[in-house]
């Protein structure tokens, strides 16, 4: 599938689904009530705030990425809402995603260390020297972060493809689908998905302006609807190698 058929795929996406949205919405909601119940001190929303973080963890990340498996099949259908196989996708995201963020982690504790322990013995913490350490080793720490969840976004899609974990956590693989994508593609899908982050931002910037409902409209209705372009979008965006690869076994396998 050519890169303009992606991208506006992927944003009709969510718009043909108009039926199921609200499946979404309402789990989108879980994570909403905590704020609400800490900014209005009611302990027992918060409670209940409590309880819906641990039900949209077990369901959501799994729900979002039945999306990448419904764009690598190129199918335009929202994933229907199966609790064991959802459940058991979101523990294989969520696993993933602390493999991942394993050295990020790693990196950004050394850099903490060092800087509390070895800079503050040589530099006066008030000092410009050690602001401009602490601000370059932070950037340093951003930089393997966002490196690490850059090639997560494809660890997830290798994931739904192959539906292996150990294949997903092949790092040189996952850079060797990258490469096959196209570097370009990739850069123009960032650029897109970046452009559509901040014009939904920008214009739902006057909903926030309404006292709890605002955050709730955005929290509710503008991640879920982006979060289903962005994982829909990932799987048309693998599903041409997948595309590729079932060419070539089949190729071989008339031999």
């Amino acid at each position: 599938m050519d890169f303009g058929k992606i991208i506006s795929n992927s944003f009709k996406y969510p718009f043909r689904n108009i039926k199921k949205l609200p499946i979404l919405f309402i789990l989108f909601i879980l994570i909403a009530i905590i704020p609400i119940g800490v900014v209005i001190d009611n302990k027992y929303l918060s409670i209940i705030g409590l309880i819906g973080f641990f039900i949209f963890i077990l369901i959501v990340p799994g729900y979002l990425f039945s999306m990448v498996k419904v764009g690598l099949n190129e199918s335009s259908m929202f994933p229907s809402l199966d609790f064991g196989n959802t459940v058991r996708d979101s523990i294989r995201v969520l696993v993933l995603r602390m493999a991942y963020m394993i050295v990020p982690a790693c990196f950004f504790f050394i850099i903490l260390y060092q800087l509390g322990v070895s800079s503050m013995n040589l530099l006066d913490i008030r000092s410009i020297g050690y602001l401009l350490t602490f601000g370059m080793f932070l950037i340093i720490a951003l930089i393997v972060y966002a490196l690490f969840e850059f090639l997560l976004f494809f660890a997830k899609a290798r994931l739904a493809y192959l539906n292996s974990l150990k294949e997903a956590l092949k790092i040189h693989e996952v850079i060797r689908d990258i490469l096959n994508i196209g570097i370009l593609n990739i850069i123009k899908w960032l650029i897109v998905m970046a452009i559509l982050v901040v014009a939904f931002t920008f214009i739902s910037a006057w909903v926030m302006e309404i006292p709890y409902v605002g955050f709730l409209i955005y929290v509710s209705i503008v991640i879920p609807i982006l979060e289903s372009i962005g994982n829909y979008s990932l799987g048309l965006l693998y599903s041409n190698i997948a595309r590729k690869n079932n060419y070539l076994y089949k190729f071989e396998n008339q031999f």
